[in-house]
């Protein structure tokens, strides 16, 4: 399938719709704390998402029963908001994913929950810089290839692995669109990007082994097959005429 050019007034949309999803990121810090269960931050999200006059597209999503997603520890991806209560040295992947005036906007970060080993700190630099790394590669005739080449090339150098079974896409009309964006890629294979093309980078970065496992109990958290730690990044990008914008960026993080 090609991979949707959107129009001017379509980025002004996703535009809005990705920006409201980072500053919900940015609203649920407070929250991320001991005590908290995923539940109580997945209401809070709710909440704002409301307010906002936004809904969320994950909640009902094949089923999903989230708002968000919360992925701590060995979670490398997909968690189901529930009565998991967060302890201090966890570690925590919120993803969230707005619908605003029928435009979407996806985005997910790290949140060190009280006061995390030196271990985890590493990982969430590492994967944090993955996406930074993978976004330097977003520009006009570029490759997409290249974007899981950079960051597998990266995370390997540091002794990490880079989740295969879970990828990036095109977003923006719809959840999930054309194309998907591999986190680890032959170098120039793929498609070249274009000016319009919207898709998400969201590399799953992890302690050991690379391969997932879905939880029968609810058939979306995927962990980590050896129980360590998990961590991801995630933005929407929009590909310009000179190069990028991160659209969910918000506070210049990136």
């Amino acid at each position: 399938m090609a991979i949707k050019i959107k129009t001017l007034k379509e980025i002004q949309g996703i535009r809005k719709s990705a920006q409201l999803a980072g500053k919900c990121l940015k609203y649920l810090e407070q929250f991320a704390v001991p005590g908290n269960t995923t539940q109580f931050i997945n209401d809070k999200a709710l909440e704002f998402m409301k307010e906002h006059g936004a809904v969320s597209a994950t909640l009902g999503y094949n089923g999903f029963k989230g708002a968000i997603c919360t992925s701590p520890n060995d979670v490398i991806c997909h968690g189901v908001p529930g009565p998991y209560v967060l302890k201090d040295g966890d570690i925590l992947n919120i993803d969230v994913t707005t619908v605003l005036n029928g435009y979407y906007g996806d985005t997910c970060k790290m949140y060190e929950i009280g006061t995390v080993t030196d271990e985890a700190k590493e990982l969430i630099d590492v994967t944090k810089e993955c996406l930074r790394i993978g976004m330097k590669e977003c520009y006009p005739g570029n490759r997409f290839g290249n974007i899981g080449y950079a960051i597998s090339e990266f995370a390997h150098n540091k002794g990490y692995s880079v989740v295969y079974e879970f990828c990036g896409h095109g977003v923006g009309l719809k959840f999930h669109e054309e194309p998907e964006v591999a986190h680890i890629a032959p170098k120039n294979s793929g498609k070249r990007m274009r000016p319009g093309m919207i898709f998400t980078i969201e590399p799953m970065i992890n302690q050991g082994k690379a391969r997932a496992k879905v939880d029968q109990s609810d058939g979306w958290t995927a962990r980590t097959i050896d129980g360590k730690l998990s961590a991801q990044f995630e933005h929407t990008i929009l590909i310009t005429e000179t190069g990028f914008e991160a659209l969910t960026d918000v506070y210049g993080d990136f």
